[in-house]
């Protein structure tokens, strides 16, 4: 790492650089004190367009040569080929070891030049699945907020961005410059990395219809117990037909999917009613007060309580 004075973050943005994306690391770090902000781009394809307007930089990509930090905004179309010159330009980088930092969909550039292949990592959760199909060898990690690997950081969509912008100056400079700019961006000064992304719903959708009468059927009786044996013979199938048949339309066990389904319907209780916590267990079928709680922070990654205080109407 360089001096107090002058940590060098390049942000790099990339065609279709999404702005709110784009803000985040130039507001976290360009007010710090600790470091120098520069916006840089492939000048070679002329400007940069973002939404309605367009970004205007002074630096190409010879900005990435010296910097200390480079940070990848989430762009459009993240599954589409960049230039060569820019990938190359991001490998190179990397290997006289700048720290490489994407926000959301940015993974998708640090992935395409080579360097999350056997790492953990993680984007925006819509794009996840999309990550790990392009890119199989990444060991993607669908609910973190942020991966901190090292040299190479993810995070996930917007606020998860200004986390992690949160925890790397907390990592080159302690608590209390972390909690500073926290203030000053109106932001929680900390929110874990492991803490799971809040995405709509965890329940898989389904490809398939044969089986949509039973999914149906363990919506609507989540608080009661089901067994495998009980859905399959309400299937009109063999516990073994059932299992695999229900993989292939959702992608999952008929148990996960149903925890899941209970946790969705937990936490819109949590959201919109003032059920007591202990009521909520019993509403989804998740069992004991306890066990729910495990449950919830395992796929939420906080406690049942503190979920309602940041989401209850």
């Amino acid at each position: 790492m360089s001096t107090v004075d002058g940590h060098r973050v390049a942000v790099l943005a990339l065609p279709g650089v999404l702005p709110i994306d784009l803000g985040i690391p130039v507001q976290a770090f360009g007010m710090d004190p600790h470091y120098q902000v520069t916006v840089c781009a492939d000048q070679s394809a002329g400007p940069v367009r973002s939404g309605g307007f367009t970004v205007g930089t002074a630096f190409g990509l010879e900005a990435l040569r010296d910097a200390d930090t480079i940070v990848v905004p989430g762009y459009e179309n993240p599954d589409s080929p960049l230039p060569a010159a820019t990938l190359s330009a991001i490998r190179s980088a990397h290997a006289r070891a700048a720290r490489m930092v994407s926000i959301c969909t940015g993974a998708f550039a640090l992935a395409a030049a080579g360097l999350l292949d056997g790492r953990p990592a993680t984007t925006h959760w819509r794009e996840t699945a999309a990550l790990q199909r392009l890119y199989p060898l990444i060991d993607v990690r669908p609910n973190q907020l942020y991966v901190d690997d090292g040299d190479v950081l993810t995070s996930a969509g917007v606020t998860a961005g200004v986390d992690l912008c949160l925890h790397i100056i907390r990592r080159d400079h302690g608590a209390a410059a972390a909690n500073a700019r926290a203030r000053a961006l109106v932001a929680p000064p900390q929110r874990s990395g492991g803490q799971a992304q809040f995405v709509e719903r965890f329940r898989p959708a389904a490809r398939g219809e044969n089986l949509a009468p039973i999914r149906t059927w363990m919506l609507d009786n989540l608080a009661r117990r089901q067994s495998l044996d009980e859905l399959a013979h309400r299937a009109h199938l063999s516990r073994r037909t059932f299992i695999r048949r229900f993989q292939q339309e959702t992608d999952t066990s008929p148990m996960a999917w149903l925890t899941a389904a209970r946790i969705d319907w937990a936490r819109e209780l949590l959201e919109t009613t003032t059920t007591p916590v202990e009521q909520v267990a019993r509403l989804t079928g998740l069992g004991s007060p306890a066990a729910f709680r495990a449950a919830f922070h395992r796929y939420v990654g906080t406690s049942p309580a503190d979920y309602r205080a940041t989401f209850h109407a």
